[in-house]
């Protein structure tokens, strides 16, 4: 019976795991809801800019505005990395970090000075047990980032590239298409592409137009571009923030799907080890009463 007791320690064990498991698969069910609520209500508005920009922007006024400046070499280039602060996420922070090994090899290949600005402790655990040196570590964003949140990590970076100190900024981030496909992506920050009609067509955005402009469209231009960068930095995080909770909702689904087929192969070894328990107990009762006999 000491196999039966056993048994019956781990069938309890995985039965307490499974709840767990499935508790935290409605949790992120819940958190996935709102986040994904973030990133419906982030896109109009970043669209709407992207296509003011487009319409307001000129080769001359292009080469007056050092967020458009293109250097002929890259010789200095941040990465800012958005991983989450917890893990249970599945594959979710591994694709992030090789995502962003690979960006900083082809970075340094190319003889430029890669430096890396990392929000999220799996991130930060990772690259500081690698000895890579940090730039920037921040950990204190929660699950709901904030446009303030995406200011702090990319202001320093602008100024930096406005004096000419810095060649280009990367965002390393998980794009969420849907709960099942938040593939990590890369996007260029710094300098700012224009994006193309094309691209403003593919995504629903409004026909040309024109616009009064009150004050100067170089003014207004002057204004939107620090915004523009800010608000693609914010998108990134509040997209990562509802993959993070889709990969965590799909590898807690997986778990408490694996904890229910280990639980059905545990109870039926137990039922057959008690069944032989119990067929043994009888034999010798049987045999001890035909010795009596």
């Amino acid at each position: 019976m000491a196999k039966a007791r056993e048994l019956k320690g781990r069938i309890r064990s995985v039965q307490n795991t499974r709840k767990i498991t499935r508790t935290m698969e409605m949790v992120s069910t819940s958190k996935l809801k709102r986040a994904q609520d973030r990133v419906e209500a982030a896109r109009p508005y970043a669209e709407r800019l992207s296509g003011v920009i487009r319409r307001l922007l000129t080769p001359e006024l292009a080469a007056r505005y050092p967020l458009l400046r293109q250097p002929a070499t890259v010789r200095r280039a941040a990465v800012i990395l958005l991983t989450s602060n917890r893990g249970l996420a599945g594959a979710f922070n591994a694709n992030l970090i090789r995502e962003a090994r690979g960006l900083m090899q082809r970075l340094r290949a190319e003889g430029a000075q890669a430096e890396l600005h990392i929000s999220g402790k799996k991130g930060i655990g990772f690259f500081r047990f690698q000895n890579e040196q940090l730039r920037t570590a921040v950990s204190d964003i929660g699950d709901r980032p904030t446009a303030a949140d995406a200011q702090r990590l990319v202001d320093t970076l602008m100024d930096e590239f406005v004096r000419g100190e810095m060649d280009a900024v990367y965002v390393v981030y998980a794009k969420f298409n849907s709960a099942l496909s938040t593939p990590p992506t890369t996007m260029q920050l710094l300098p700012v592409a224009p994006p193309s009609a094309e691209a403003e067509a593919g995504r629903g955005a409004q026909a040309d137009v024109e616009y009064l402009l009150e004050p100067s469209g170089d003014e207004i231009l002057g204004r939107i571009l620090p915004l523009y960068v800010r608000n693609s930095v914010y998108r990134a995080m509040v997209e990562t923030s509802a993959a993070e909770h889709g990969a965590r909702r799909t590898a807690m689904k997986n778990a408490t799907d694996n904890a229910g087929d280990i639980l059905e192969t545990l109870t039926r070894t137990y039922n057959r080890v008690r069944q032989a328990a119990i067929t043994q107990e009888i034999a010798e009762i049987v045999g001890g009463a035909a010795a009596l006999e």
